[in-house]
């Protein structure tokens, strides 16, 4: 693996864990977000991933993406490495966990809502304030409609304005808020109930949400039957599931 300079990244226990290190903000430049993207390659390959977090170092998750790299010179260089986040998080077929404190901003918004949880300090903010210097936030012009509705999405798209985790909760964005000193115990709380259960099944459970979205309801149920029927019910791991249950001992998942 390259040398990191911006982040920080650990595996273990079929969880592997990205800290975003880049004080004092947490701010990504290209080289922070292609160090980010060879993360999310290399765990696409991992058959025995269950979770990922993704966290960070200091008083702020992310403030977001430098203005600097926004110019004229750099700006298709930077969009096509931020896009290529997105594009390798909706792949990641692993629950993707977002541990939030502080401000969470313009490009760190976004790089939080691509994830499938938010957990959130109380004392995190939230806001898309690309718009006070002229630009638009394009995955969350996307992405927010989806979560929120397209109302909400453009509220916070046009006023730039910074909204608490409680609103962000309120509004259906992110998961749960906890008190800023239980943040890191709240999520690790969160990943010690998906870690206990068989890596493939993890993997059809968000399989079975993220394929049907938008289909009308009966090629949805059918859809979500086949895999049930034809994918699931044939593995080993949810006969194994099934064993345990009726013997009344934990199950030894074989992630096949």
């Amino acid at each position: 693996m390259t040398e990191l300079k911006n982040l920080k990244f650990a595996k273990a226990d079929g969880v592997a864990r990205i800290t975003l290190n880049r004080p004092k903000f947490n701010m990504m430049n290209i080289e922070m977000m292609n160090e980010l993207n060879g993360l999310f390659e290399d765990l696409l390959n991992d058959d025995e991933l269950k979770c990922l977090t993704i966290d960070a170092e200091g008083k702020h998750f992310c403030t977001g993406v430098e203005v600097a790299d926004h110019k004229p010179d750099q700006v298709d260089d930077m969009i096509a490495t931020f896009n290529r986040i997105f594009e390798l998080t909706n792949q990641l077929e692993v629950p993707i966990i977002a541990v939030v404190q502080g401000f969470c901003l313009g490009g760190g918004m976004e790089l939080a809502i691509a994830c499938d949880v938010i957990v959130a300090g109380r004392g995190a903010q939230f806001g898309q304030p690309e718009i006070k210097v002229g630009f638009f936030p394009p995955y969350a012009a996307m992405r927010l409609p989806q979560l929120i509705g397209p109302a909400k999405a453009i509220e916070i798209c046009t006023t730039g304005k910074f909204y608490s985790a409680a609103e962000a909760q309120s509004l259906g964005m992110i998961a749960h808020v906890v008190e800023d000193d239980q943040l890191g115990e709240s999520a690790e709380k969160l990943v010690k109930e998906i870690q206990g259960n068989s890596p493939l099944i993890i993997r059809l459970n968000k399989r079975a949400v993220k394929q049907h979205l938008g289909l009308g309801f009966k090629p949805a149920l059918a859809g979500v039957s086949d895999l049930f029927l034809n994918t699931l019910m044939k593995t080993q791991d949810t006969l194994e599931g099934i064993a345990s249950y009726e013997e009344k001992r934990k199950p030894e998942w074989k992630n096949k």
